[in-house]
């Protein structure tokens, strides 16, 4: 039988079939061991081949069949190990918010460059707008949209608790298969809930201390949504680890920048100080964000990026 990876606990998947019936499934052994540098074989959103277990209600995966597609990090800042995130989807939703807690733009701009180096079309939303009570806040807001925006990128800003636009949020989800992402806190759970209150999602305040997000999402899991979309609901993520990149090779993920391919002195051009760069140019005239860029070169000389 054929179904689609639609929650993953670690050792047990819960696998959806064409017909809507819902399988609790393990992992055949020798598929642990395929020689994936991958903590995790199987993702939500794989499409997998699966027996029933003799005189049980479960099964076993035995295939996983070719991914469209799938987005990675790192399982941790230190570690060579990857983590797939999801497989086979449409695009990559970011919810983001500017305080309470606070997303910095080096997580927004690597959360982007790993959809662009899968492929992936990303898209931004900016929850809790009703926080942004000051004309400072509303200024930056309005910045880091004009800067994505030009770039290409969609960006909506949204209230879960006011509902405000939470209709295009509904949208942008339409009939399509999204990852949602983001640190804990920032509202993933209550948007969804907004849209879907169906789903009756795990809704909890901010640590008052720390002012961050407390996990309410403690796996990966696939809802199917009322406007013929699916939604991948992750855990809240810390960090997004980059998959290493060659120095040459990072700034083919920053669609601003690469217009400008062999346009620049240098074949190899970094863009970070060697002479007769165009990139660098296009920073000092304002064609290129002065912001995506320091990030550009955070990510490439290896710096934190949690500004």
């Amino acid at each position: 039988m054929v179904g689609t990876v639609t929650r993953s606990t670690g050792s047990w998947y819960r696998v959806l079939t064409a017909e809507g019936r819902s399988v609790e499934c393990r992992l055949r052994g020798k598929l642990k061991i395929a020689g994936s540098k991958a903590t995790n074989p199987v993702a939500v959103g794989d499409k997998v081949v699966f027996q029933m277990e003799d005189g049980a209600s479960t099964g076993v995966i035995e295939e996983i069949l070719d991914r469209s597609n799938y987005i990675i990090r790192k399982a941790t800042r230190l570690s060579r190990q990857t983590h797939v995130i999801a497989a086979n989807i449409d695009q990559a939703v970011i919810i983001v918010t500017l305080a309470y807690p606070r997303t910095s733009t080096g997580f927004i701009e690597r959360f982007l460059v790993t959809c662009e180096a899968y492929s992936i079309p990303p898209a931004i939303v900016f929850n809790k707008y009703d926080l942004l009570t000051t004309a400072a806040d509303k200024a930056r807001l309005d910045k880091l949209t004009g800067i994505y925006t030009n770039i290409g990128y969609p960006c909506l800003s949204v209230s879960a608790t006011e509902n405000i636009h939470v209709d295009s949020f509904d949208r942008l989800l339409k009939d399509k298969v999204s990852l949602l992402a983001g640190h804990s806190g920032v509202g993933k759970s209550a948007l969804l809930n907004a849209i879907e209150p169906g789903l009756n999602l795990k809704v909890q305040p901010l640590s008052k201390v720390h002012k961050k997000g407390k996990h309410t999402t403690t796996f990966a899991e696939m809802f199917r949504l009322s406007n013929g979309g699916f939604i991948i609901d992750t855990p809240g993520i810390k960090e997004f680890g980059l998959v290493d990149f060659e120095a040459w090779e990072l700034c083919h993920y920053f669609p601003e920048m690469r217009k400008f391919f062999n346009l620049c002195r240098y074949d190899n051009c970094t863009h970070y100080n060697e002479p007769g760069c165009r990139v660098q140019e296009a920073v000092s005239t304002g064609d290129i964000s002065i912001q995506r860029y320091e990030n550009y070169l955070n990510m490439l000389l290896g710096e934190d990026t949690r500004r």
